[in-house]
Order: structure tokens, then sequence, then C-alpha cells
């Protein structure tokens, strides 16, 4: 291999040690990805007790700014990687003075940063909501005068999930926002669209670049609730989908995955939503849907290995979410026998021992001859998920 701009001289192969910023259920199912290919896994996380620690040898516990605790963890490396955008760019700069770091810190400080990743994109050419950095009511007023309402203002940084947003119908709504809460905010026009897809796109150190399918999204209170593949999507549209999301992933000169949310206007334009760097919520059915997960397909990028396979294996695929709202009060699990009996549907848990209302604690995915099969059985698992046995928790017990 050639050495590339982002400092990667030669393909790093299994049996090195791979670093992961954060432990979170994407590092978790990152690292178990890796690990099967045959790589060690370092981690580096607030807590023993988080999902990815629970399955890795090498923990680094402290905090993500501490130097100390960060210069320790990366010489332990040949190179690293992260699964949360909200990460100080700054840690990840520093691990880069120890070994080759994907995505960079630059890369990161411009997904950390709305108000810099909808300018990247625009100025590239590429289609995203109408937007302005705003600081007021009397800001969003105007760009009101213009866009019209409703008015979605955001936070720039942090919040994923609906946090840190607000829908404003008017003036009035306007004046309730808590400006004083973030340094900076931004107004973006509201687009009514169709509906909501996603396309995981890989880009290796080397710069080749592979997409998964587009994926289609159902929310519910600004939470992910469902994906499925393939999309309703046209064939010329899916086509457009992917071209963004390669462009994109060429703009930030990204090496790893990058998830990019579209919306889908009348059918056949697109519009950038949000980005990620990172594995995304919708990919997870790629596990049992493509001969390449997403997951997998993290570790090829950021080791400088060939891509894989990213076309479906199956008819169809779905994805549902798994929320905090379904363990009782006391932290007690559903009973998951009937989502086991159930043909095609496998359950992911996340390890996570605090079962909270909307928090993510797991995932179903099923498989059929076509994706509203797949929907529909999913879903059908979900719903007949009978009621917490006591004594039964979330929590390994690690």
């Amino acid at each position: 291999m050639q050495t590339s701009a982002t400092g990667l001289k030669s393909p790093v192969l299994p049996g090195a040690t791979i670093g992961m910023v954060g432990g979170g259920q994407l590092g978790r199912m990152f690292a178990l990805a890796a690990m099967s290919m045959g790589y060690r896994v370092a981690v580096l996380t607030k807590s023993k007790r988080e999902p990815a620690a629970q399955v890795v040898e090498s923990v680094f516990v402290g905090s993500l700014d501490d130097a100390s605790v960060v210069s320790e963890f990366a010489s332990q490396c040949d190179v690293i990687t992260l699964e949360f955008e909200n990460i100080p760019a700054e840690t990840i700069r520093r691990c880069g003075e120890s070994c080759p770091t994907f995505p960079s810190h630059r890369v990161l400080a411009t997904a950390q940063d709305r108000l810099i990743e909808k300018q990247t994109f625009r100025d590239a050419g590429l289609p995203v909501t109408p937007f302005a950095a705003v600081a007021s009511t009397e800001d969003v007023i105007r760009f009101a005068e213009t866009a019209g309402w409703p008015v979605i203002v955001k936070t720039a940084r942090s919040g994923y999930d609906g946090k840190g947003q607000h829908r404003l119908e008017d003036a009035s709504q306007a004046r309730e926002v808590p400006w004083d809460s973030s340094a900076a905010w931004i107004a973006e026009q509201f687009i009514p669209f169709d509906r909501e897809v996603s396309v995981v796109v890989a880009r290796s150190a080397v710069g080749e670049v592979r997409c998964f399918p587009p994926f289609e999204n159902d929310h519910s209170n600004h939470i992910l609730d469902v994906s499925f593949c393939p999309s309703t999507l046209s064939a010329e549209v899916a086509e457009q989908a992917l071209a963004i999301a390669t462009r994109a992933a060429e703009t930030i000169d990204l090496t790893g995955v990058l998830c990019v949310e579209l919306f889908v206007i009348n059918e056949q334009e697109l519009m950038i939503n949000e980005v990620a760097p990172r594995p995304h919520n919708s990919g997870h059915l790629t596990i049992e849907a493509c001969p390449t997960s997403q997951f997998e397909q993290h570790v090829r990028a950021v080791c400088g290995l060939p891509l894989g396979d990213c076309d479906l294996r199956v008819g169809g695929a779905a994805m549902a979410n798994l929320l905090g709202d379904l363990w009782d009060r006391q932290g007690n699990a559903p009973d998951w026998t009937g989502v086991l009996r159930t043909p095609t549907v496998s359950l992911h848990l996340y390890g996570k021992s605090d079962a909270k209302p909307g928090r993510k604690m797991g995932h179903l995915t099923a498989t059929a001859a076509d994706a509203e099969r797949a929907r529909g059985r999913v879903l059908a698992a979900r719903g007949a998920l009978e009621a917490p046995i006591p004594g039964v928790v979330t929590d390994s017990g690690r």
C-alpha cells in the first residue's frame, strides 16, 4: 500500500490492536466484528461497565479529555477509531500523535458543528436544507421572512435523537427557546419531506469507496424506530442517494464509515439532513442482511484493507429498536422467548444496566423475501414481547 495523506503506510493486519474511543453499543458491535477477524481491541471509556468494555480484554478508564489516559491508551494501539462524533476533537488529535487515527480530528470538528457541516457540504455543491446561524429570537424572525414558518432551530453542537431541537411555528415560540443554554444555534427551513432514508458509505485509507443500499427509516418521538431495506426509492433516486453519500465522504476526506441522512421530497428530490462519521443505528440490519456488516466495513476501512461486499444477500431486511420503555420500573427485562422462537428474527442486546425510557437497549432484525415482509416480521416480534420477568435484568453481571 502506498503512503496516504492519512498517515497509514501499510495495511493494519489481523493480530494488531485497534483502539476504540468510546464504550457504547456502536463500539461494542465494532469490537465484536474486529475480534472475529483476529484483531485485538482496546477501548477508552468512562467505565468498565460500558457496553464495549464488557467484550474486550483491554480497557482504559478515564475522562476522554484526560491527556495522560489518552496518551497511555494510544501508545498501545496500531490504529484508532471512534464510535460517536461528540468526542472531543482534541482527544482524537492527541491519539493521532501516537498512531493513525480515523476519522481525523479535522473530520470530527466538521461533523461536531452543524453550521460547519452544512457550510462544507453547501460549498461543495451538495443539497442541504436551507439554514442560517442564529443567536436570538430576532435572528430567527429574520430567517423566517425568507424561509417561512415553521422553522427548526437546533444547537450547533451536541444533541441527537431530537435533543437540543425546537420546531417553531411563529415568533412567540421563538421567544421560548433557551438561547443562553448553547453558545451557537442553527435555524433550518422546515422541509415537508415524504420520508427519510440513510446511506452508510465506507471510504478506506487508499480512497476505495463502497455504499450500502439506502435504508428507509421510520421515527417515533425523534428516535429511530424501524429501518428497512430495500427502500421504496426508485432506482434512479437510489443512485442519486449513493452518489450524494460518496461525494459527502470525499468532501470531508473521510477514512472510515459515514452515515448520510437524506430527506426525500416529492419522490424525486434528495436533501441532506445530517451526517454521522461512524456506523449508524439504521445500518444495524447489515449484520444479518449483508456479506459485510457496517461494523466489519468500518474495521476494513480504518485498517486499509479491501472493502467488503455491501449488497443484500436476502430479499429484504428490517431492524426495530428496543428502548428502555420495554423494561419495567425495577429494570426487569422482557421475556425474549417469543422473539427467539420467531424464524429469521435476531436479538441484539447491548449490556446496558440502566433501562430508561427512550434509551436504546438493543435491537431486533428480521430477514424475509422482501422488505415489507421483513418489516412486518420484526414489528410483530417486538409487539409480541411478553411482560418483564421479575429478577431478570439487562445487566450481564459484569
